[in-house]
């Protein structure tokens, strides 16, 4: 039997904190105070200021990807439609890295991806959506689960992934852990977003096998 004293989300994200809520768990948000922009893997150096010994640890960092450069937040409205841009039109990756970090110190770090491709948009409807505030704190300047639909095209992937915490590959990751949540992730997942997930057989699949520095593409039954 798993006895986890604690479980501390590195983050302070609406998103991640909603989400993860949706495993019926108990844990506390500890934000880890960095520059994300300072470092070459975010989730990690969040994981390291916030873990302590004897409690267990999820740090998640997600950056949008475009022909091979990372997206992180828009630093002000200005950057916001700069991004957004350079996002219309085009397909792009949504990249989630993970660091789980078990009471015994024990670390798995690994990425999850998704695509998503935005429709081409005129210069007038990005001004629009950025005038609205949802931009600020978003990666790649959008919000899919918010009115940022309205300017994707479609995706390929783990839904939970877009948003900000891939659920069933992090279900797993926490099982691991020693972190056994109450409710399972496809389920769950399902239910919130109110669609029928495409992938989550596979998501699950990856999540069971993820060692430490694996990729997972999760539009893809590749396991790493």
């Amino acid at each position: 039997m798993y006895v986890v004293v604690v479980l501390r989300l590195a983050s302070a994200s609406p998103r991640r904190i909603e989400l993860l809520r949706l495993l019926d768990l108990p844990f506390e948000v500890s934000p880890a105070l960095i520059d994300e922009s300072a470092f070459a893997s975010p989730a990690n150096a969040k994981a390291e200021q916030v873990a302590r010994r004897g409690e267990a640890t999820l740090a998640v960092d997600t950056e949008v990807e475009l022909d091979g450069e990372r997206l992180g937040k828009p630093r002000d409205d200005g950057e916001a439609v700069t991004m957004l841009a350079d996002l219309a039109g085009q397909t792009h990756d949504v990249r989630s890295e993970m660091v789980v970090v078990a009471p015994s110190g024990m670390r798995l770090r690994f990425a999850v991806r998704s695509r998503v491709t935005l429709r081409a948009l005129s210069l007038r409807e990005i001004e629009r959506y950025v005038s609205t505030g949802e931009p600020a704190d978003k990666a790649g300047a959008y919000a899919i689960q918010g009115e940022g639909r309205r300017l994707v095209q479609g995706y390929e992937g783990c839904l939970a992934n877009i948003t900000g915490l891939p659920l069933c590959h992090a279900y797993y990751a926490l099982r691991r852990a020693g972190v056994v949540p109450g409710e399972r992730p496809e389920r769950a997942c399902q239910e919130h977003f109110a669609f029928v997930c495409p992938v989550w057989r596979t998501a699950q699949r990856q999540g069971r096998v993820a060692s430490d520095g694996a990729e997972f593409d999760s539009w893809s039954d590749a396991l790493g």
